[in-house]
């Protein structure tokens, strides 16, 4: 008969898996939200109800995606500076458990989209095939990789719209598409930053650069001066799209109001921060982590948020 495992082996393995599904990174799935505040739709109590039950949905499902990556990319993880600490590369959590766990995950947030609508299932599903694809081998496509990225978040954009009955905004989904494709060049320039300034490294491991590109062979296809101009185009994209929102005649019949523009200034802003976080500061890597360690993007973003609630309520 085995005997059960000490209590402090047990709490040891559940706080593993609490970091093995990385909960700092379920702010992302907060674009699932966009369509209920930007449709108008937060005085429905059921549609309300829906929404957020699609968000735990994706919370979920985004925690089962990631274990499912960090099994693939164990072996290469092992070897880097700082991955090597996640739990599965580090042994922590088995890799049959990770798989257990990570498989309950996706069905249960399947599940819950599946009690929202058809089409919200459809597309929490599509998300998973998109992010395995990515984890197979797609990140090593330079561009594609930026734009598989940019995907994942357009799918919850359109989870939190098409798949509770909500239209989307064009101008609101071309904002959202050059918006994360903005954040995952930047993503690609802090990775090849730190290569350059050989940050990350371990010390006298013999790991370091060459790792981290074998890691993320897309890397050696990207230079800064690719990756600058598609940052800034892709900011100016975002900035413009979101303006020509506020502006837009539908957007005004919706809320009943053309005060929006008001927002853009709070929008400029977190855009500068965010740029300057990148190349002053080397941030950019880890999105959710950058808006945690950064005051003047929190600040930025619950003023965004609060005048925009104030405005269109």
């Amino acid at each position: 008969m085995k005997r059960a495992a000490p209590a402090g082996t047990v709490a040891a393995r559940a706080a593993a898996l609490w970091r093995l599904m990385r909960p700092y990174q379920w702010v992302k799935n907060g674009f699932v939200l966009a369509g209920l505040i930007f449709g108008h739709g937060w005085s429905d109590s059921e549609l309300v109800g829906r929404v957020l039950l699609l968000f735990a949905g994706f919370c979920l499902v985004s925690s089962g995606v990631y274990m499912l990556n960090d099994i693939l990319d164990r072996e290469a993880d092992r070897v880097h500076p700082e991955k090597r600490e996640r739990p599965v590369a580090r042994g922590d959590v088995g890799v049959r458990l990770a798989l257990a766990c990570a498989a309950a995950l996706v069905v249960a947030g399947l599940a819950c989209a599946a009690v929202v609508s058809a089409p919200a299932a459809g597309i929490a599903a599509a998300y998973i095939v998109l992010n395995m694809g990515y984890s197979a081998g797609l990140k090593h496509i330079a561009i594609l990789d930026v734009f598989l990225i940019a995907g994942g978040f357009m799918l919850r954009i359109a989870a939190g719209t098409l798949g509770v009955g909500i239209e989307p905004s064009r101008w609101l989904l071309g904002c959202g598409l050059m918006f994360t494709l903005f954040l995952g060049f930047c993503k690609r320039r802090a990775e090849l930053a730190s290569l350059d300034t050989g940050a990350g490294a371990g010390a006298g491991d013999g790991v370091g650069e060459e790792s981290t590109v074998s890691q993320r062979r897309s890397l050696q296809d990207y230079s800064p001066a690719l990756l600058d101009p598609l940052i800034w185009i892709c900011a100016a994209g975002a900035a413009l799209g979101y303006a020509l929102y506020t502006l837009d005649e539908r957007t005004v019949i919706t809320h009943g109001t053309a005060q929006l523009i008001w927002t853009l200034p709070l929008v400029l802003y977190g855009l500068f921060r965010y740029l300057y976080a990148l190349y002053a500061r080397g941030a950019g890597a880890d999105p959710a982590s950058d808006l945690f360690r950064d005051p003047h993007l929190l600040v930025a973003l619950a003023g965004w948020l609060g005048l925009s609630w104030w405005l269109i309520s």
